[in-house]
């Protein structure tokens, strides 16, 4: 199959763990993020009940 795009197996798979790699990590931060949204979200609507 990789062969037809022109591609070795040992590219293939090092290009494949990249992937996974960089996807790991962008959800990871996307996850943080979200988390310190909301968390701030949070603080300001108990700051206003007070």
């Amino acid at each position: 199959m990789w062969e037809e795009l022109g591609i070795s197996g040992g590219t293939a798979i090092v290009v494949l763990i990249t992937l996974y790699f960089v996807i790991k990590w962008a959800v990871k931060n996307g996850i943080k993020e979200a988390h310190r949204d909301i968390m701030s979200d949070k603080d300001s609507n108990l700051r206003l009940q007070e």
